[in-house]
């Protein structure tokens, strides 16, 4: 083996990625330095995240600095942070093989400077002086302050690379990049002083914004800043010249010394100024005066603008100018959060944020992905915003001292607190290390495993693998924390602080609950205090839950009536140990729970009648669909633990209860298409019908009943307030008695399905048997042969299209079917004087069912492009052409428009037209039903209701006109449908 290949093999064990290149670059310093000194360097660059760009590096150096090694073996402090800085950073290799005399900054004690210290030092190096009150530079020296500025940069990252503790350091490291920015600003305009003729005539004082006015800045980020300009006066405090001028000369001022610090040269480039949240943005002008920023902020100035604002502080230029501005303006971010929309527009920008992001960059965002830096730095703005408008103690500019603040005085508990912390200033040193390896503005976390791999030992892992599981943790753990900070444990009601003196006043607590969307503060506040009030262990988790179900609560359309529903169903089960166990322990049943019970009158009308069935959120499985069969048997064992035919068909109703309960539920937290729900409110309809059929025939010799479900029902396509639509069907029988018997149990089931009581009554409605209202209640198998044999009439066969077997005797109702298929499956199709017949029933159903005075268009059932358009349409086609197309022999509307289109009867876009608008106009109605507790055909006129019907469609807050619109588009493509398929002549 050669030397070349022995070195390779040990420098591979050593952790180097190309040992073979390794080998020979550390062979070509033998002449450079012994042995010792050569494994001292290796020893050290074995260390750092990327041992190869290290040693790279090193091996340049050592041809520009011929001594490096012995240099660096006689100081290992120095060798130490050389290599951290050569092995984390492509950008500060360059620069010190630039200049390698830098290396000088790496010696000694790398104490963190002063603000004063680094605007002295920067001042000096373009030759101007420190201690002049407005200093001025030569314009060419814009390159020494770009030198300066990274040799400057070079020595914190040094300090940074070399911690300890990384990120107890952090915010350190942040807050003198802050300082140097500073230093670099005012630097930049005296090179602008020494640019721009007159730069005496004006007095500019820049304000800076975002992480520079918190003092926790990045490596590369652009500087946000705020331009404030006066002229200046003479001895007798007039203005030296006209304003105008002065101002043209403070923009020229401005221009020049943001070009300074952008600009790209040989010397390299420092970072963006960026003057975007000036008033009216980049469209408004650059500076303005102090008396025009302030007219902005008391008259146009946005609920954002003030937020940006929490952050402003003097930076460079007039200071005392500066300071002018944030007086004037601080007073007013502390009462934007008196706005009733501010929560509200904060959380929806953050969402719009998150909405924006390029899918591909989306998972690995640091800093404006869900759960990264942006939702901390939010949470902790929004906190401090609403609650410092009484507490001074948080009137603070950083992110850090802000959220040790809120911690400290007990907004946010200690624990969330650490770990939002611990989170941010994980994701933040991320950060810092992604944007020191080239020094480029970038937030993304890398994708291949060679950059995760040097990424992953930058912060101290040993394996690559921990680095994305530790991020994704942080991100999951922020989403969590997150709605629990809008509503901390200091709101007296929510939760009981121990120091009085962090304590908020009665009417405090209720601005803030307003300002978080409570319409009625007060009442809120009296269900909070009645449910955590006490020592007792239930109250104990109700001031857990709280924070995080009060958050919950605001998603919905009614947080208020979700609130109190909560207490109610909290008084009922608050000392059934599974109740809160669960509710604080698996986070989805109180997440679903909060949004059920502020969404729906209806859903909630049916757990307070049995508050116990809550406890269907915390399985996994409780709120699928159950099989009929299953519910039918459920069904049938309560009733027949009753003799009573009452009790019986009670409990009967109470089950049915828990099955309307569970596909509300489910259908509220988005788990059930309309397909679904309406096949699974129809086996529930079925197996009650069929349970309590047994019942009412209890005692009563009777032939077989077979019920067949009509309308809705039979298609399965019924909502939460469909009547069950059907026919009673009798078997031949010689007893005279029969039809009389049979007669007295369908009274008694429809009586018992519809009497009052405390659980949701069934209507079974029979309009739709032979001769309609004025025909037999019951007839016998022969009876209904010979009736729709002979006698029957278009509309009647319209209605079999939907006719399936209910409840009751299977084998009769399916005997039944066979011998009326003939009927509404006519083999010749339809006479024209049937489709001039069907076309007449539907304008008269048009004019004579739409309720008087109301908007037709608004109806989602019987108004143009709605339900019945596309039903009828559909039923057109199926007793025209089902009899040649066997397949069209289908009950449900959506099946049968499938085949139509498939089978050319209709267009594919005027079939996707019409299941559309079917679709939505059923999500409608049923949204409406969640929402009332009560049936409802048309869009409500109510703007609060239809906000509220919006959202459980899952338009955002504010978007109802949207669905408005939607549903109008939707109708109106359907009814051009409709008057092509079913309206134009044949």
């Amino acid at each position: 083996m050669t030397r070349i290949e022995s070195q390779s093999v040990r420098l591979a064990r050593l952790g180097f990625a190309d040992a073979v290149r390794a080998a020979e670059l550390v062979e070509s310093w033998a002449s450079a330095g012994t042995a010792e000194q050569i494994d001292a360097a290796l020893a050290a660059l074995t260390t750092v995240p990327d041992p190869d760009l290290a040693l790279t590096g090193f091996h340049q150096l050592t041809e520009v600095r011929p001594g490096l090694l012995a240099e660096s073996s006689a100081d290992p402090q120095l060798l130490k942070r050389l290599a951290a800085v050569l092995g984390s950073s492509v950008a500060l290799n360059q620069h010190l093989v630039a200049h390698p005399d830098d290396l000088q900054l790496l010696r000694g004690p790398l104490e963190r400077r002063s603000a004063a210290s680094w605007r002295e030092e920067l001042l000096g190096v373009v030759g101007a002086d420190p201690s002049a009150v407005e200093p001025v530079a030569e314009a060419d020296r814009s390159d020494d302050l770009r030198r300066g500025y990274h040799r400057a940069v070079l020595r914190i990252a040094a300090r940074d690379l070399t911690s300890d503790d990384l990120l107890a350091v952090l915010s350190e490291i942040a807050a003198e990049l802050a300082d140097l920015a500073d230093a670099t600003v005012e630097t930049a305009l005296a090179l602008a002083r020494g640019e721009v003729p007159d730069w005496e005539l004006c007095r500019l004082g820049i304000i800076a914004l975002g992480k520079t006015g918190a003092g926790e800045l990045n490596y590369v980020s652009d500087v946000d800043v705020l331009y404030i300009a006066e002229p200046r006066l003479d001895s007798n405090g007039e203005p030296v010249c006209d304003p105008a001028k002065a101002m043209a000369v403070a923009t020229r001022l401005a221009s020049a010394l943001t070009r300074v610090c952008s600009a790209h040269t040989a010397a390299g480039t420092i970072w963006q100024i960026d003057a975007a949240l000036r008033p009216e943005g980049k469209a408004g002008p650059l500076v303005r005066t102090l008396t025009s920023h302030r007219a902005y902020y008391e008259k146009w100035a946005k609920n954002w603008e003030f937020q940006a604002m929490l952050k402003a502080r003097p930076m460079a230029g007039d200071r005392e100018l500066a300071q002018s501005f944030v007086d004037m303006v601080w007073p007013m971010v502390w009462r934007v959060a008196d706005n009733d929309q501010f929560v509200g527009e904060v959380q929806a920008m953050r969402r719009r944020v998150i909405s924006l992001l390029p899918a591909r960059e989306a998972n690995h965002e640091i800093k404006l992905g869900a759960g990264g830096l942006r939702d901390v730095e939010f949470s902790v703005q929004l906190l401090q915003l609403v609650h410092g408008r009484a507490d001074e103690r948080l009137r603070l500019r950083g992110t850090f001292e802000a959220l040790d603040a809120l911690v400290e005085h007990g907004y946010v508990g200690r624990a969330d607190g650490a770990d939002l912390g611990t989170a941010y200033r994980l994701q933040r040193l991320l950060e810092h290390r992604i944007q020191l390896y080239r020094l480029r503005r970038t937030h993304l976390m890398p994708e291949d495993q060679v950059s995760q791999r040097w990424l992953a030992r930058s912060i101290g892992l040993a394996q690559t693998n921990e680095l994305m599981h530790l991020w994704r943790a942080t991100t999951r753990r922020v989403l969590s924390l997150q709605q629990r900070l809008f509503y901390s444990p200091l709101l007296e009601a929510v939760a009981r602080i121990p120091s009085a003196e962090v304590r908020l006043t009665s009417s405090e607590a209720e601005t803030r609950l307003r300002a978080l969307g409570y319409g009625d503060p007060t009442a809120a506040l009296r269900h909070i205090e009645a449910l955590s009030s006490g020592l007792s262990r239930q109250a104990e988790i109700q001031r857990q839950l709280l924070p995080a179900m009060l958050t919950w609560f605001t998603a919905g359309p009614n947080p208020d009536h979700g609130l109190l529903a909560f207490r109610k169903v909290s008084e009922e089960l608050g000392g059934t140990p599974w109740y809160l166990r669960t509710l604080r322990d698996g986070d989805a049943m109180a997440e679903h729970l909060a949004r059920i019970l502020a969404s729906s009158r209806y859903a909630v009308d049916l757990l307070l009648r049995a508050p116990q069935n809550a406890a269907l959120l915390g399985d996994a499985e409780g709120l699928r669909p159950r099989p009929g069969a299953e519910i039918l048997a459920g069904m049938r064992s309560a009733a027949r633990r009753h003799e009573a035919p009452d009790a019986a068909v009670a409990a009967i109703r109470a089950a049915r209860r828990s099955e309307l309960l569970r596909l509300a539920m489910a259908d509220l937290i988005g788990e059930l298409d309309v397909p679904t729900l309406g096949r699974a409110l129809s086996d529930v309809m079925a197996a009650t019908i069929d349970a309590a059929l047994e019942v009412a025939t209890r005692g009563v010799k009777v032939p077989p009943i077979a019920v067949i479900a009509m309308g809705r029902w039979g298609g399965r396509e019924i909502s939460y307030a469909s009547d069950a639509d059907a026919m009673f069907a009798l078997a031949d029988s010689d007893d005279p008695d029969a039809t009389g018997a049979a007669v007295t149990v369908i009274s008694r089931l429809r009586a018992l399905l519809a009497q009052p009581g405390p659980d949701p009554a069934l209507s079974i409605d029979i309009d739709l048997r032979p001769e309609g209202k004025r025909g037999a209640m019951v007839r016998s198998l022969t009876s209904y042969r010979a009736y729709y044999g002979r006698w029957s009439a278009t509309w009647e066969a319209q209605a079999l299209l939907r006719a399936a077997p209910g409840a009751g005797d299977a084998e009769l109702a399916a005997t039944l079917l066979e011998a009326v298929a003939g009927v509404r499956y006519p083999a010749e199709g339809l006479t024209r004087a049937q489709v001039h017949e069907i076309r007449k029933l539907k304008a008269r159903m048009e004019v004579e069912r739409i309720p008087r005075g109301s908007d037709p268009s608004r109806n989602t059932k019987l108004g143009p492009g709605g339900l019945s358009d596309v039903e009828w349409v559909v039923q057109l086609l199926q007793l025209q052409h089902a009899a040649q197309l066997p397949r069209l022999q289908t009950t449900s509307t959506l099946d049968a428009l499938a085949v139509a289109a498939e089978a050319g009867l209709v267009e594919a876009a005027d079939a996707e037209a019409l299941e559309a608008a079917w679709l939505l106009a059923s999500r409608i109605r049923n949204a409406m039903m969640l929402l009332r507790g009560r049936p409802g055909d048309t869009l409500p006129s109510d703007v609060r209701e239809l906000s509220a019907v919006a959202q459980m469609l899952g338009y955002a807050k504010g978007e109802s006109s949207l669905l408005v619109e939607e549903h109008r588009r939707r109708a109106r493509l359907a009814r051009q449908v409709m008057d092509r398929l079913f309206w134009e002549p044949a």
